[in-house]
């Protein structure tokens, strides 16, 4: 048969002893005429077409081809199907042109069965049929943010910020199949490839291998152990800052509400702040529920679980990991793996227990969520997790808690203390300066006395504004000079004692003679200052503009 719109015939409908004089000749390179198009199949659409519409991941589904149109896609005359098959098995290549969905944590689990007895011992304090407790927490969603402020009373005291879909800047904690970019052995470090504008590194000593591996034994440096190209599986153990990119580990660690999974691991261990009767009963329950490949952390929340919900937990982090694994397998780097949940979920994980009276959130989807996941690993406390309706209520979630009014004052640089005093905290590339003045504060007595004072209540509001605004790396604190060595100790001692609520690891050494406090925070977020401000286009940051008329003269 002829095809009427080219004038050419198809070798396999093409009747005996016709001729080919009207075959159009194949282009060749320099010829300015154009190409044939393809062949028409029996629907009349063009097979070209149809495979470019395959090639983009079968979005137009088409019919399983008949044994003629088979034949002669397959045959000598229509051999076009098998390059234009080849041609895109070579530009996809191993997990090109279809995006792997990387694995999330489940939130809809399961709960174990526990008897009337246990869910009334863990269901904590009530009064008037109401929970009673400590701390608070507010979520409060938009379309640009979900923002979490955790309450002590009415005292904002941690405030968490997360964009939707922040696969750049909000990492901590995901997993990735990455690829080595270059190492330097003179910064005992590697910069890998993970996906995101930035290289991440890779510390020698967040590296891992295999000790039978190593000649001489020792540690090896890291040029041993890493080469450019290569492909690793790690996970983000601190955010990009500023110009910094994401830091990694090779030791991957999937946390659940109870135990830490550690994959390809023989790490063992219990939280040390249990008290010593309960670590032997959890160390007799990890002895049976802990598998033989990987390694295992009972967290603080394990106290007084039973044996079943610890092995529940374990088991659902095992298949968690394994899911992981698959993805890596099927996936090119650099790839995201694993993503961390809802910041709110992700609080709940790490902090929620009977000392908080409720958590009271205003999106209906994130607190059906929230409830599943609450429902699934500690159903005695579900009842606290609470939703706002702002349809009906009268003010906004924040506004009910005045956290909008906390925030203000959490932002500015200013922070004025009970006496009179203040604090004024100021940032740099480098640190974190505070200085404490006096301010009204003009005591009663002597200057002795009302310094040390002024002292003691600011080492309480600095633990508090570090806290709030999150504030990591090294922070340099000017108290107020005083002459008695007692009163520095005491200051100092107040200083360890306020930051000990901080589950943010610190460390502070003793006032020197010129009043100073060094110390350091674990940095693992951009802060709170970051999170609601931009640089500054005009002055880029610096907090002045130059007189352009002075200096071009």
């Amino acid at each position: 048969m002829t095809d009427t719109h080219t004038g050419s015939a198809t070798p396999n409908d093409r009747p005996e002893g016709a001729s080919t004089d009207k075959t159009p000749a194949k282009p060749k390179i320099g010829d300015t005429r154009a190409a044939p198009p393809a062949p028409k199949t029996e629907d009349g659409g063009d097979g070209r077409q149809r495979n470019r519409s395959r090639g983009r991941g079968g979005q137009n589904k088409q019919k399983a081809p008949s044994g003629d149109q088979k034949q002669r896609q397959d045959g000598d005359g229509g051999g076009g199907g098998n390059k234009n098959r080849n041609r895109r098995r070579r530009r996809g290549g191993k997990g090109r042109g279809q995006a792997n969905k990387p694995v999330e944590l489940a939130t809809d689990i399961d709960a174990v069965e526990l008897d009337a007895e246990q869910l009334e011992a863990r269901k904590g304090k009530h009064r008037n049929g109401k929970p009673v407790g400590r701390y608070l927490m507010a979520v409060h969603k938009t379309d640009k943010a979900t923002q979490i402020a955790v309450l002590e009373g009415r005292n904002l005291i941690e405030h968490y910020v997360s964009r939707p879909a922040d696969d750049i800047s909000q990492i901590h904690g995901n997993i990735y199949l990455a690829k080595v970019a270059n190492v330097l052995p003179g910064m005992e470090a590697a910069f890998v490839d993970i996906g995101t504008p930035k290289n991440a590194v890779l510390y020698r000593s967040d590296v891992s291998y295999d000790p039978d591996d190593v000649e001489g034994g020792g540690k090896p440096r890291i040029e041993d152990v890493l080469k450019a190209k290569q492909t690793i599986i790690c996970q983000v153990t601190k955010n990009p800052i500023g110009v910094k990119g994401a830091r990694l580990t090779q030791e991957v660690s999937l946390p659940g509400r109870f135990v830490v999974l550690v994959p390809n691991s023989s790490t063992y261990g219990i939280s040390k702040r249990l008290p010593d009767n309960e670590r032997k009963r959890l160390r007799k329950i990890l002895d049976g529920a802990k598998p033989k490949q990987h390694g295992v952390i009972v967290r603080t929340a394990a106290e007084n679980v039973t044996s079943e919900e610890i092995a529940n937990d374990v088991k659902r982090l095992v298949a968690l990991w394994d899911q992981i694994e698959g993805l890596a397998d099927k996936s090119q780097a650099p790839t995201l793996l694993y993503r961390e949940p809802d910041v709110a979920v992700r609080v709940i994980r790490e902090e929620f227990s009977n000392d908080y009276r409720s958590v009271v959130i205003d999106d209906k989807e994130l607190y059906d969520d929230a409830l599943d996941y609450v429902s699934g690993i500690t159903p005695a406390l579900a009842d606290r997790v609470q939703f706002y309706d702002t349809a009906e209520e009268k003010l906004p979630l924040f506004e009910r808690h005045h956290v909008h009014e906390q925030l203000h004052k959490a932002l500015d640089r200013k922070v004025w203390l009970p006496s009179g005093g203040s604090l004024i905290i100021e940032h740099t590339e480098a640190l974190t300066v505070i200085d404490v003045n006096t301010g009204k504060n003009v005591g009663k007595s002597n200057l002795e006395d009302t310094v040390y004072k002024n002292n003691l209540e600011a080492a309480e509001a600095i633990a508090h504004q570090l806290r709030l605004r999150d504030i990591g790396g090294i922070i340099v604190i000017d108290f107020i000079d005083m002459e008695i060595k007692k009163n520095r100790e005491d200051v100092a001692r107040a200083l360890r004692e306020a930051l000990a609520r901080d589950k943010t690891r610190t460390q502070v050494f003793d006032i020197s003679e010129l009043g100073l406090v060094e110390m350091t925070r674990k940095r693992i977020g951009e802060g709170l200052l970051d999170s609601f401000t931009d640089t500054c286009e005009v002055c880029a940051g610096r907090g002045m503009v130059f007189d352009r008329a002075l200096l071009n003269e």
